[in-house]
């Protein structure tokens, strides 16, 4: 199976899951988060490098403030007491996103989960927090611009190079995985997903399991990726 190096999931729909159920949106986002912990290892077991997830964007603490809480709670307890299937499985969590906003318990469960698996070398789980794209591609215009003024010679600077100032320096997205139905990118990664294959599902995240997951895979075997170029077999 040609498997993408890169998946970047943007794991929608964990509110109107728990809805339907008649339950609390906090609900479902906790039933997202168990399906996170298993589809991580999933993925890597498949042969993906890196999983990039969208946890919670910038734009998220406009929702109410008790769910907005719950997220941050739900966030505090995974990173500093879950997550050990995922450190054992040998994966690195990274997070990525803006500081700013964050309770402080929230900055430190960051950086505990950073460090407890900075040594792992089986793949790479980019958690998603805070986060906008646009946000991402400002900071790291920031960061550049203050390497310019420092005497950064950019005469041959190329689109790759851009990748270091960027939250992490991780590979390009191979296929993004939109679940619950929606059909747009919401302000998520945008400039690592140049060339992305795109997969949307209606299923909701928290049922979004291996199979699911495998369909994914299966799509993104049948595409034709040309980066620009033509097909050779199909221009003759």
């Amino acid at each position: 199976m040609k498997v993408p190096n890169h998946v970047a999931i943007i794991m929608d729909g964990n509110g109107r899951w728990a809805k339907e159920r008649g339950m609390v949106r906090s609900e479902g986002h906790l039933e997202g988060s168990k399906t996170l912990e298993k589809l991580a290892i999933h993925a890597m077991d498949m042969g993906v490098k890196v999983l990039s997830v969208y946890a919670f964007s910038t734009d998220n603490f406009k929702r109410d403030k008790q769910e907005v809480d719950y997220l941050m709670n739900l966030i505090v307890k995974y990173f500093n007491t879950k997550f050990e299937k995922i450190n054992k499985r040998g994966i690195k969590v990274v997070i990525s996103g803006r500081k700013e906003n964050l309770r402080r318990d929230v900055i430190e469960a960051i950086n505990n989960i950073q460090e407890k698996t900075k040594d792992n070398k089986e793949g790479i789980l980019n958690i998603c927090f805070n986060y906008g794209g646009q946000e991402e591609i400002v900071d790291a215009a920031i960061k550049l611009a203050t390497d310019i003024k420092e005497g950064l010679n950019v005469t041959n600077f190329k689109r790759e190079d851009f990748y270091k100032y960027l939250y992490h320096d991780l590979p390009p997205i191979d296929l993004l995985i939109r679940t619950g139905g929606e059909l747009r990118v919401s302000n998520f990664m945008l400039y690592q997903l140049s060339y992305s294959e795109f997969y949307f599902t209606n299923t909701y995240f928290p049922d979004f399991g291996k199979s699911e997951f495998n369909k994914a895979l299966f799509m993104y075997e049948n595409r034709d990726r040309r980066f620009g170029g033509i097909n050779d077999k199909e221009s003759k």
